[in-house]
């Protein structure tokens, strides 16, 4: 049953569904000019940054270009959208602010606006999910009879006004509440790197150095560990200095430590490796039982042991590249593509070139060092070249120094250190989810308002299906073709 004064619809009865045209190449690339040409980024962008409202584009054209085209603009106030991709990617959607143009890759739905309200339809719309809608082609996409086919319960027309008032209001406070939980990704990473920073400048253990003077001494520790064997071959460690933001440095920075500690070449007290990638013309290389980290498992562990990778490699594989089988404990640092990754090998694994390694000796806890390596941030990209695409070198590796701490006072950092960042990333965790509910509450707050039990109904307000009979009368009157793929029929909106 639906709600009094309603009636049944589809969007093809009170809106035009048109599509894009074609964008010359040669008209391309004008900043300025009399109308916007949008394209499917253009509504990305108004989906991201300009809370769904698509007001510019990255094209302009003159109007004699337009009339030269024969085309049509889209009336302000459509809602315009991709119609190709996949999934997700077809429900980007905005509403139009101005007169514009749109690509052959996008479409609109121009409501008449005597009969729909634009906002009605813009937010109804986000209700249907259009990637399951797509037709798979070569690239899916939608088709405009889907669209128009869509049925709708048409409320009158001043309250489907309150009901967009009603939305609005309601879509305010969730999207204050979203936005301070989205600082809250960016707050915790601050956290962290105070934490870090706190714990290699030796605030968090300074008590317990008080109450453990007698602890083995850095000198003592090295006195009692062999140098490890390193592997020969490839440039030389740098002789430059480039100190780092805590306790990571290439070559010794002489900064001050806490006492007790010491800048200690990573060489002299770990093992320092790196991997290969097995040929990917060989299949046999790949799909063994040898676990390979790459840069999406560092990603996805960062701060973390792993035991599980995206890929696996053979023994085959192995035998016949430079990748080398690594023991557990080994800790990995990404140093080119996204530079700053840190995970220690849970198990015996592999890696690709993209890491640098290092097994630890005795003298250091492989934790106290994947900490050290995530104390610097971002700004263990000073170490390396480049700036869009940063790559940390192998005279850098294996000039780098940490700031060392007795062994006992490394698992106390540990100790200190892993729960508190724990604890921050369970506060994440926590908004993530509450925005997840956020979401889930803005697509209950859109059914609510389509079933009728938003707003009340106001007996006094002009029934939908009359109003719909009428406009129906008018253009079987009427008796204008509705042109295809060019634009709005006229008078569907308040402008052309």
């Amino acid at each position: 049953m639906i709600p009094s004064g309603w009636t049944r619809a589809t969007v093809g009865d009170v809106a035009d569904i048109v599509s894009g045209i074609g964008f010359p190449e040669r008209l391309q690339g004008r900043t300025a000019g009399d109308v916007p040409f949008a394209k499917v980024r253009d509504i990305s962008e108004a989906v991201k940054s300009r809370d769904g409202v698509l007001g510019t584009a990255q094209n302009f054209i003159s109007r004699s270009d337009a009339a030269e085209l024969k085309a049509h603009p889209i009336p302000p106030r459509s809602t315009v959208f991709a119609k190709i991709g996949e999934g997700l990617k077809l429900n980007r959607r905005a509403i139009t602010d101005v007169s514009c143009l749109l690509d052959n890759n996008c479409a609109a739905v121009c409501p008449d606006l005597s009969i729909c309200d634009a906002g009605f339809m813009f937010k109804f719309l986000h209700t249907v999910d259009l990637g399951r809608m797509s037709v798979a082609t070569t690239v899916p996409s939608v088709r405009l009879p889907d669209i128009a086919s869509v049925e709708l319960i048409l409320p009158p027309l001043v309250e489907q006004r309150r009901i967009v008032a009603k939305i609005d209001a309601v879509s305010a406070h969730s999207k204050r509440a979203r936005a301070d939980l989205d600082r809250v990704e960016a707050l915790a990473t601050r956290a962290k790197q105070a934490v870090l920073a706190a714990a290699f400048r030796g605030e968090l253990t300074e008590e317990w150095r008080s109450r453990n003077s007698d602890a083995q001494t850095v000198a003592d520790l090295l006195a009692s560990t062999p140098e490890p064997d390193q592997s020969r071959g490839g440039r030389e460690a740098t002789t430059d200095v480039t100190p780092g933001l805590a306790a990571i440095s290439v070559n010794d920075p002489r900064t001050p430590l806490p006492e007790g500690w010491a800048w200690v070449g990573l060489r002299r007290i770990a093992r320092q490796e790196t991997g290969h990638t097995p040929s990917r013309s060989h299949p046999d290389y790949w799909a063994g039982d040898v676990p390979w980290i790459g840069i999406r498992d560092a990603g996805a562990h960062h701060g973390r042991t792993i035991t599980e990778t995206i890929q696996t490699i053979s023994n085959k594989g192995l035998d016949n590249s430079s990748a080398r089988l690594l023991p557990a404990g080994t800790v990995c640092l990404s140093r080119t593509a996204s530079v700053g990754y840190v995970t220690i090998m849970g198990r015996a694994m592999a890696t690709s070139q993209d890491f640098a390694t290092w097994t630890c000796s005795a003298a250091l806890d492989p934790e106290y060092l994947m900490l050290a390596l995530m104390a610097e941030g971002d700004g263990i990209r000073k170490f390396g070249e480049g700036t869009t695409h940063t790559t940390i070198y192998f005279p850098e590796i294996r000039a780098l120094h940490i700031g060392l701490a007795p062994k006992e006072e490394q698992a106390e950092v540990v100790r200190r250190v892993l729960p508190a960042l724990a604890r921050i990333e369970k506060m994440v965790e926590y908004a993530r989810a509450s925005s997840s509910l956020l979401d889930r509450l803005d697509q209950s707050v859109l059914a609510t308002a389509f079933r009728g039990e938003l707003v009340p109904q106001d007996p006094d307000d002009e029934p939908a299906s009359v109003l719909l009979d009428r406009i129906r009368r008018e253009r079987e009157a009427a008796k204008k073709p509705k042109r295809q793929g060019r634009g709005p029929r006229a008078g569907s909106s308040d402008a052309a």
